[in-house]
């Protein structure tokens, strides 16, 4: 088991003042595989104390500088890219070859996007009589979540740094061990002292902390929607900007007339990669009423040709969700679909044939769902699809949007006419025929699902004040 009882402050581990231990569990075995120290209120004062006094000097550097810096930590995040991948399979539940092929790189993808924007990018412009300046907003607070989280820390750590802030990140008590990594990773790329700190810890202490604190000048959230409103309301007493990306609840519409076989597929994986539990997973299929019966038989059989197994083990599988309350809570969606009349086409309650031990789910296909039902409206977070019948375009448009969420949403059909329907969609990311965008386009959601965006240039500007100087010379 990793014993990690220290904190990362001011450049150096610490063992801070909270004391309490907290086992990080395998999801897999059931058993700890890591310990970490939960942080306490003074642990994140000292933290912020060093983010600020390292500010001074770090938000005045030039552009080249921190061009360079973001060199070296690439090439450092490729010198620890195995031990990063072993976290996450062990921490998370991520399958060993999922977690080097998917979860790592696309951590490193940020910081060479965010590099390339970087590059081209001019920190002042020159109007008639005035200037426009991007400066950097000062210490900005980052709480991630576990599902992805070196894509979540990166998203973030890199725009951030790049602008010139310094940072104070409280990683997922689930999944802690990478960012702590991280942390190495930037010292051994000569991130100055306080730069870059990590304080680990629940989100009612050290979360709730950061986002209250009169020196933190920006908090950065990824999670549910309840704990963001939650974070909102204590940033809203020093009026300092939230950023953040929330829940999500997905769509998949698929378009009449679609040659299902060849463009559903790929949409479809998106419910069941990393287990399902992604935040813009298009998990409600919305389906014209004469090719349900199609599209349930062919998701039927992707779901039920879905393997379940050990994440230590390579293989084209699914591993399990990340603990038990993630678990209790899928199984009651998916029973709660059952009891309000839902069919179940696949899986369904209870874990996979073989594995007694671990938080394994089914991954299950519902038929014959509803808008009033609660699997339609709930974000469930693991891998399963349900299935709503439309009869015209304008009632599967009416279905997509008829959600508090607006992340993510699908379109499925021949590419000229989905991109058409995209554009009535309520949503900050709307892919055809697949489910994930780009890396370094914007990247977040309307309503409920959070404000502002993470990636490419508009990720960088939202970690960014914007000053206008007035009478400059010609």
């Amino acid at each position: 088991m990793r014993s990690q009882l220290w904190h990362y402050i001011g450049g150096a581990r610490t063992p801070g003042t909270g004391g309490q231990v907290h086992q990080v569990i395998n999801p897999a075995t059931e058993a700890p595989v890591a310990e970490i120290l939960l942080g306490s209120a003074a642990d994140v004062d000292q933290a912020v104390a060093a983010a600020r006094t390292a500010f001074a000097s770090f938000s005045t550097t030039s552009l080249a500088s921190r061009i360079a810096l973001l060199e070296r930590i690439i090439e450092e995040y490729q010198k620890r890219a195995d031990a990063l991948a072993l976290v996450t399979s062990e921490e998370m539940g991520a399958p060993i070859g999922f977690a080097r092929a998917a979860q790592v790189p696309i951590g490193l993808g940020h910081f060479i996007s965010t590099l390339a924007v970087l590059r081209d990018f001019r920190e002042e412009e020159k109007g008639d009589g005035y200037s426009i300046r991007y400066e950097p907003i000062g210490v900005v607070g980052m709480i991630t979540p576990w599902n992805w989280p070196l894509n979540q820390i990166c998203a973030k750590v890199a725009p951030a740094l790049a602008a010139g802030n310094t940072i104070v990140l409280k990683p997922s008590e689930e999944a802690p061990s990478s960012g702590l990594i991280l942390a190495e990773i930037l010292e051994a790329a000569g991130a100055p002292p306080g730069v870059f700190n990590v304080v680990n810890g629940t989100g009612a202490v050290v979360g709730a902390a950061l986002s209250e604190h009169p020196d933190v000048d920006m908090i950065s959230f990824t999670g549910s929607t309840r704990a963001g409103i939650a974070v909102a309301q204590a940033a809203a007493r020093t009026v300092k900007r939230v950023h953040q990306e929330l829940g999500g609840k997905a769509p998949n519409l698929v378009l009449e007339g679609t040659d299902l076989a060849t463009f559903l597929p790929p949409a479809v994986e998106g419910v069941i990669v990393n287990s399902g539990q992604s935040c813009i997973a298009p998990t409600r299929l919305l389906v014209h009423e004469s090719q349900v019966e199609e599209a349930t038989s062919l998701v039927k059989g992707m779901m039920e040709a879905t393997a379940v197994g050990d994440p230590a083990e390579m293989g084209m599988h699914i591993g399990p969700v990340v603990n038990l309350a993630q678990f209790e809570k899928i199984q009651a969606l998916i029973q709660s679909a059952i009891d309000e009349g839902a069919t179940l086409v696949a899986g369904g309650t209870g874990r996979p044939e073989g594995h007694d031990t671990g938080y394994y789910v089914r991954p299950t296909l519902l038929a014959d769902v509803t808008p009033g039902m609660r699997i339609f409206r709930e974000e469930v977070f693991g891998p399963v699809a349900t299935i709503t019948a439309y009869s015209d375009i304008d009632e599967a448009i009416r279905l997509a949007n008829d959600t508090e969420y607006g992340l993510s949403a699908t379109v499925t059909g021949e590419p000229a006419a989905a991109a058409g329907i995209a554009r009535r969609i309520r949503a900050g990311i709307v892919t055809i025929n697949g489910w994930a965008p780009p890396q370094g386009t914007p990247f977040g959601g309307y309503k409920q699902s959070g404000n502002g965006r993470e990636g490419g240039r508009h990720g960088l500007i939202d970690f960014m004040e914007v000053k206008t100087i007035a009478g400059v010379p010609a």
